[in-house]
């Protein structure tokens, strides 16, 4: 069989056992790796086709789309969000349990499309939009096709073969670029998106049952369906809390304010999710079938999270200020300058991102210690919470809203770590020594380069796509000399760097291959070291 497919049971049903040889540090590493080097590519062709797309369709085409999807993309999750965790946390997993799954997943899934195709019109009602209703049926087939592919995804993720996920997310974001960028030049205006989204979902569901050499049995009895699909639905309840936390917003600009105004938002909300999507969510995956193998080591547990937090800490603290300083200019060179609204409402976003990326780790220790009812009711009082945020700030408008996203993340954060710490007794003062230096840093830095850039009016008020980039290259470039002394002045030396830069090292192909064998004889099987803790050997 070709090593990029998979046979995922054997003769017995059960799951076939994961190669571990190299350790479940290097395993996680390797993990990690494929993942983030798919997730850049992926990047990459978004970047390159919004900066064609922009230039072709206008805010108010992304601003209807981006009503339907509002809705039709929680619909397009289920299973995405509950059933990949079932599968890759199970212990003891099943041919038929995978399969039973796989049936309850694709019949809710069904339902889930023709209502969403229903109730269009209520959607375009909601809006004061009839152009809602023909998208909304449009884009519908996305949730059915997501459904048929869900599973083996999850399947691959539990064997470890995260090169291949990455290689078929890449070919459905290949699909979806193609397709909407083809047919946005020939005039097809908001179509050309709609259309992209659903082949897109085609792509990946093919490209799933291609390399997951697995078809699902006939349902079963028993098997455990019963504590599988619970563990599902309470993971995916949480995520249709923290979806509508998320789209609350989309639908309150939408609704006061119209679709070119929502066009203007959600470009600025795309890039302040930008880092999340970038360095969060291709780790989580990952982080998550590790920490789950260790979780009954408290010690190990707890070293690996507070690992993995600093890392993120370091580099989102600094990318967070760094795009609040030159979230303009970016915007401006990749939109053009009918978006400069989109930067306006960015600079309220910036400052929220290192917070955002720290506090959506949360999700990592209830799902890994097997307690997806706490996430859950997290999940209601994270929605409670901002939501009431997003009124009290509608009045000024999609700027206001973006001031809420930015509290919102600041006033959860250490709320929400010590509610998941509690069972496993992780500490929330070991959380806060290990994040605050960095959070400092990135203050003193950012403070610093907004004085320096003020002193510099020709590069302030000068406009224009180059001299955009010319902004872009001297901030940063003076923000990161700063933020990187800042960090190893208030470290006493380089030890958070250190760390980091061995990471990206043992995350290079050549560098894993060259240690993995070093591993299985310096390495103490029975008391793996954590992944993020990089100067370990």
């Amino acid at each position: 069989m070709d090593k990029r497919q998979l046979k995922p049971f054997q003769s017995n049903g059960t799951f076939r056992p994961i190669d571990t040889r190299e350790g479940i540090r290097r395993t996680a590493i390797r993990g990690a790796g494929a993942t983030i080097a798919g997730q850049t590519a992926n990047f990459i062709l978004s970047i390159g086709s919004v900066s064609v797309l922009a230039r072709v369709l206008s805010p108010a085409d992304f601003g209807v789309v981006a009503m339907v999807t509002t809705f039709g993309l929680l619909f397009r999750s289920f299973g995405f969000a509950g059933f990949t965790e079932s599968i890759v946390q199970r212990e003891g997993l099943t041919n038929s349990l995978a399969s039973n799954l796989f049936w309850f997943e694709l019949s809710i899934g069904a339902v889930l499309t023709l209502v969403f195709a229903s109730a269009g019109p209520l959607m375009a009602l909601f809006f004061h939009n009839g152009t809602v209703a023909r998208v909304a049926v449009g884009i519908s087939p996305m949730i059915i096709f997501g459904c048929l592919g869900w599973i083996h995804l999850a399947l691959l993720q539990r064997a470890g073969l995260f090169k291949a996920t990455s290689l078929i997310n890449l070919f459905g974001q290949v699909v979806l670029v193609v397709v909407s960028i083809i047919l946005a030049i020939e005039g097809w205006h908001y179509w050309a998106l709609v259309w992209g989204i659903v082949a897109q979902s085609a792509a990946t569901t093919a490209g799933a049952w291609l390399v997951c050499r697995w078809t699902p049995s006939w349902p079963v009895r028993g098997s455990g369906t019963r504590s599988g699909a619970k563990f599902a639905m309470n993971v995916y309840s949480h995520y249709a809390f923290n979806y509508l936390t998320r789209n609350t917003d989309n639908l309150l600009v939408g609704w006061r304010y119209g679709a070119q105004m929502l066009g203007f938002y959600k470009k600025a909300y795309d890039l302040f999710v930008l880092p999340e999507s970038q360095l969060l969510s291709p780790l989580s995956v990952v982080v998550v079938s590790t920490l789950s193998r260790i979780r009954e080591d408290r010690e190990q547990f707890q070293r690996f999270f507070l690992g993995a937090i600093s890392v993120l800490a370091l580099l989102g603290m600094g990318i967070g200020a760094d795009l609040a300083l030159v979230g303009k200019d970016i915007i401006r060179l990749l939109f053009g300058p009918g978006w400069d609204e989109a930067g306006r409402i960015f600079a309220l976003f910036g400052p929220g991102i290192g917070a955002m990326l720290l506090y959506n780790t949360h999700g990592w220790i209830h799902v890994s210690i097997g307690r997806p009812e706490r996430l859950l009711f997290w999940g209601l009082i994270e929605f409670l919470c901002t939501a009431t945020l997003f009124l009290l700030t509608l009045h000024w408008g999609p700027q206001g809203i973006a001031f809420a996203w930015t509290a919102s993340f600041f006033l959860l954060m250490f709320p929400g770590f010590w509610y998941a710490g509690r069972p496993i007794g992780l500490g929330l003062g070991s959380i806060i020594g290990t994040i605050w230096k960095f959070f400092l840093a990135s203050v003193v830095a950012g403070c610093t380069t907004a004085l320096i850039v003020r002193s510099m009016p020709h590069l302030a008020m000068t406009f224009g796509a180059p001299i955009a980039l010319v902004r872009i290259f001297v901030i940063s470039s003076v923000y990161f000399s700063l933020y990187v002394g800042s960090v190893i002045a208030f470290h006493g030396g380089m030890k958070p760097l250190n760390e980091a830069m061995g990471l990206l090292r043992d995350l290079l192909p050549d560098r894993m291959a060259k240690t993995a064998a070093r591993n299985m004889v310096d390495m103490d099987e029975t008391e793996p070291a954590p992944v993020w803790q990089s100067g370990t050997r």
